[in-house]
């Protein structure tokens, strides 16, 4: 009985590989008489784009796209606003020394929304000058790619210190340009992210020395009085909060981080 078993379990195999072939060969048969169709298009101001460049099939442009989405935090956190922003608003709950009050997806969401308001005309100039008359077919990939990525190029040099573009024209070993729309972009996009981290502490600095002199005040006082075992930021924090809501310091940080960026 045991050998019978193992000799029917030894045949199931061969029987699978013989239905596997009689159902695949007619499809593949099939396939090579009925020309094959994209399953599936992506719309993109009234073109396909995995549809219209001849020698670069759809497969490979669906490869290019989903790599494109895949560097779009990357973009965001090196080549807009977002840095600066995030940064101002996590050292003021620091400062304010609330913990998790307001709490990181409240700072990331505000932050979003601030980089799309003050991002939003450069990427409309971006988008009039490259995207728009590239889908259009009104002029080339790469000359799309020139006139398009010029306003944020603009923008990210504009917003750089001189000494980290000289830094980084430096370290790259680039020729210095006689003009900032010549600086090349693997120099512009580090040497604006220094420059808003810069910015961004000393903006947080700022803000923070005042809560601090309050801190060392509560303390001063609590040691005078010999309440050691009392800790200060029992005290300090609901003053702090108290100064802060009375000054409308949300919207005192939000209108000057918006105002740091000269937008033209």
């Amino acid at each position: 009985m045991r050998s019978r078993r193992i000799q029917t379990l030894s045949i199931v195999p061969l029987l699978l590989l013989v239905v596997s072939i009689a159902v695949l060969v007619p499809r593949e048969v099939h396939a090579q008489q009925v020309p094959a169709e994209p399953a599936f298009s992506i719309q993109f101001g009234g073109q396909d784009l995995l549809q219209g460049d001849e020698g670069i099939s759809s497969a490979m442009k669906l490869v290019f796209l989903l790599s494109a989405i895949s560097f779009v935090p990357g973009i965001i956190l090196t080549m807009t606003s977002f840095t600066r922003i995030i940064v101002v608003l996590s050292m003021t709950r620091t400062a304010l020394g609330t913990q998790q009050a307001p709490p990181n997806m409240v700072l990331t969401g505000l932050s979003l929304f601030l980089t799309v308001a003050i991002m939003n005309p450069i990427l409309q100039k971006s988008y009039d000058a490259g995207i728009q008359p590239y889908m259009n077919g009104q002029m080339g990939g790469e000359e799309a790619w020139k006139k398009g990525s010029e306003p944020i190029k603009q923008f990210l040099v504009s917003h750089s210190r001189e000494q980290d573009l000289a830094l980084f024209l430096d370290i790259t070993k680039s020729e210095f340009p006689e003009e900032a729309k010549d600086v090349p972009f693997h120099v512009a996009v580090p040497a604006f992210v220094l420059s808003e981290l810069n910015t961004a502490f000393q903006i947080g600095f700022l803000i923070a020395l005042p809560f601090l002199v309050l801190d060392m005040v509560v303390s001063s006082i609590l040691t005078s009085m010999s309440m050691i075992t009392l800790p200060p930021v029992v005290i300090s924090l609901p003053l702090k909060l108290m100064l802060f809501v009375v000054v409308d310091g949300w919207h005192l940080i939000i209108g000057s981080l918006v105002q740091t960026y000269h937008v033209t």
